[in-house]
């Protein structure tokens, strides 16, 4: 039997090796990264490919999916597809499917070691200890605790909602700015985040980049947030603007800041390097072996669903 054919744009270096095995055991793959022509072979395929496999890095764009006349589908590694050209695969009839919904506990759970990292000083702690300050200087100064602070979450999507359950347990005053109130959300709706940010200790990020969200968190809800305020990024680093991030905690106007997003990934503004107020991670909220692992299955599912003619498992809603 024929196997069906699919077009990989990259390597996926975050699926796990077996389910990159499987997948070429399956299908038919081409792979562009794997091509010493990759324009040729797409020319080569192009009228055969009915389904594209990315990852939310590599995306597809309107130009590139435009190649291929009989495509129906971009099937995506990863929960982000702010590089997929959505309204060209709505104008054109192309499913697009990611990875929603698994990734959700783990990208919540690093949001909670972030949120205690920056208000218990924890790497600062480390470093405190290893210089031999404790010895030298005795006991380090004072930390925040979380219990009962004030914290507004732009974005109460899945993963806004289970970070926002997770903080239920520390008492957290819980509040959130979306487009629109959701009526089944027992947590005060802000619908502007200048606003929720006046009132909030802790701003943590976690909504989808989009258009409508680039360099959403900017000076004036920075400035809102103010000199005793947190910001904490989760989601994407276009939301933020750093070059304001930067600004307000050299000049004092926010108190810290904690990401694992950039805006140009992998390079982060060298002035957070050295800023001992601030806790940065490489890109790691889904980085363990068991959603990775979750991933994988769940982007093979959607390409076994497509070619099947079943709708896919978590299609995205265009």
């Amino acid at each position: 039997m024929r196997k069906h054919e699919v077009l990989l744009t990259g390597r996926i270096r975050d699926m796990m090796e077996a389910q990159t095995d499987r997948l070429f055991q399956t299908y038919t793959v081409h792979a562009l990264h794997r091509s010493e022509d990759p324009d040729a072979l797409v020319e080569e395929v192009k009228d055969r490919i009915t389904a594209i496999a990315t990852n939310g890095v590599l995306g597809a764009s309107g130009e590139f999916m435009a190649r291929f006349p009989n495509l129906e589908a971009v099937i995506c590694f990863g929960a982000g597809i702010d590089n997929v050209d959505l309204e060209y695969a709505k104008r054109q009839g192309v499913q697009v499917s990611n990875t929603q919904g698994v990734l959700n506990d783990d990208v919540a759970n690093l949001a909670v070691a972030l949120l205690l990292g920056i208000s218990r000083e924890i790497v600062e702690a480390d470093k405190y200890v290893r210089r031999g300050d404790w010895i030298r200087k005795g006991k380090m100064g004072l930390q925040k605790s979380i219990r009962g602070r004030r914290v507004g979450i732009l974005g109460l999507g899945g993963i806004g909602r289970d970070f926002a359950k997770k903080l239920e347990v520390f008492g957290c005053q819980l509040a959130y700015h979306n487009r629109c109130e959701n009526k089944n959300i027992p947590y005060r709706y802000y619908s502007n985040l200048t606003e929720m940010a006046r009132d909030s200790e802790y701003m943590v990020v976690i909504c989808p980049a989009t258009s409508e969200t680039r360099n959403l968190v900017d000076s004036e809800v920075i400035d809102a947030l103010g000199p005793d305020g947190t910001l904490i990024n989760i989601a994407r680093g276009s939301i933020v603007d750093e070059e304001a991030v930067v600004e307000a905690l050299q000049e004092g106007r926010l108190g810290a800041f904690a990401s694992d997003v950039f805006a140009h990934e992998p390079h982060v503004p060298e002035a957070l390097l050295e800023m001992p107020n601030v806790i940065l991670t490489p890109h790691i909220g889904s980085a363990t072996v068991d959603t990775r692992t979750a991933m994988g299955e769940l982007m093979l599912k959607n390409l076994e669903r497509f070619f099947a003619g079943e709708p896919l498992e978590t299609p995205v809603r265009l």
